[in-house]
């Protein structure tokens, strides 16, 4: 694949807008766990940028302190390893704002490709996906958290991924484990 130096891949975790259980546009809470985790395997992956896009104030706040302690803070000096992944992450209001920071750093709008549990006509599977990946362009793989990206959002995505699946009729990974688990069959060694 490439490496990580030549990697034009981008994730933005969404909390707004995204659904709650009864279908309802809501705004999710950020977690502590999912700025780590994620952060930890968008390093591995050669992940360039990491964006966690909230309009809630509080929560923006709540990220930049937890990402400080680990970038600039004690924790920084306590475990360099964190430090280095989280320093990927960027705090956006909205997704726009993610999407013109990319296009301003890599001189063209991102190929922004949306993921979800539910079914979506059109998916694409995971072997063409990463065929694309080569490409020289910049893609920015975008993860809703609650109950995932209202059906409006997901419509003005470039590209829909197919969904992960397990053996079961069970399907609802928390978003930091289908972060990793699609950062691997998209650019994982093979």
């Amino acid at each position: 694949m490439t490496s990580s130096s030549d990697s034009r891949i981008y994730v933005a975790l969404v909390h707004y807008p995204v659904t709650d259980k009864n279908g309802d546009t809501i705004a999710a809470a950020v977690t502590n766990l999912d700025l780590h985790d994620i952060a930890r395997a968008c390093i591995t992956y050669g992940v360039q940028g990491y964006y966690v896009v909230t309009p809630l104030k509080d929560q923006m706040t709540l990220v930049s302190r937890i990402v400080a302690h680990w970038t600039t803070g004690a924790g920084g000096v306590y475990n360099p390893k964190r430090r280095e992944a989280l320093e990927r992450i960027r705090i956006k209001a909205d997704f726009k704002s993610a999407v013109d920071e990319i296009e301003k750093k890599e001189a063209c709008k991102p190929k922004t490709v949306v993921t979800s549990a539910r079914e979506q006509s059109g998916s694409v599977p995971y072997l063409y996906l990463r065929e694309m990946l080569k490409e020289p362009k910049p893609f920015l793989l975008v993860f809703g958290t609650a109950w995932g990206l209202t059906d409006e959002f997901m419509t003005e995505a470039d590209y829909r991924l197919a969904p992960l699946k397990g053996v079961g009729g069970y399907n609802h990974f928390s978003v930091r484990s289908a972060v990793s688990i699609t950062l691997d069959r998209l650019v994982g060694e093979r």
